[in-house]
């Protein structure tokens, strides 16, 4: 989990997680470090995107929040409905909703077919549950993610680490239609890989053909 924070979240919003744990289990979580043979060190743990964590509790959630053992990615992390980001004012809980904004944004990497020129697109994460897979075609959450498509960012829908398509909204097609790419894997990037491919993203916004 590549996380962002805002230490003064908090007296921004009135929300609060309640007995919504839904990121616990829809986002990949990397907690410590290892050594050279792929080996975790001591205290260390790795939970993949669809996987329920160990410390998770239905309806109370994290058996160790803010006690030792407790991740400091998770320690950091807010989804962007628990925020108030911008755009969510109508969304419901996230685990009401089946689906989860991450904080974080990513990009997506498109090729012109005719010139072989590449373009980083900045993306929003959404993490649906497959459980309900048409999730994402909730009305509040298209109406944030074409409030996003005017400036220049669309979404990609995530049901794990690399199982995902990419939804463009009508204000970033020619043809002003909502677009799903499908049928290719789009896999969480590294840090250094999320940082570089975001800050090109920004620099250069184009209309979808």
């Amino acid at each position: 989990m590549t996380v962002l924070y805002d230490a003064d979240w908090s007296k921004k919003t009135a929300r609060r997680c309640g007995g919504c744990t839904l990121c616990c289990r829809l986002l990949p979580v990397h907690h410590g470090a290892h050594n050279e043979h792929g080996v975790d060190f001591p205290g260390s743990w790795h939970k993949a995107a669809g996987e329920r964590c160990r410390h998770q509790r239905t309806g109370k959630g994290c058996a160790v929040y803010r006690k030792p053992g407790f991740p400091a990615c998770c320690a950091v992390w807010n989804c962007r409905w628990l925020v108030h980001a911008e755009g969510t004012e109508k969304m419901s809980r996230p685990d009401r909703t089946h689906y989860c904004i991450d904080i974080m944004p990513d990009f997506i990497t498109m090729t012109d077919n005719s010139t072989g020129e590449v373009t980083n697109i900045e993306v929003v994460q959404v993490w649906v549950d497959p459980n309900y897979p048409d999730a994402h075609k909730d009305p509040a959450l298209r109406d944030y993610v074409l409030r996003c498509g005017e400036k220049g960012i669309a979404a990609i829908i995530r049901y794990g680490s690399s199982n995902a398509f990419v939804l463009f909204p009508p204000n970033m097609c020619a043809d002003g239609q909502w677009h799903e790419q499908r049928g290719t894997s789009v896999p969480e990037p590294t840090p250094a890989e999320l940082f570089e491919g975001v800050s090109r993203a920004r620099a250069s916004k184009q209309v979808i053909e």
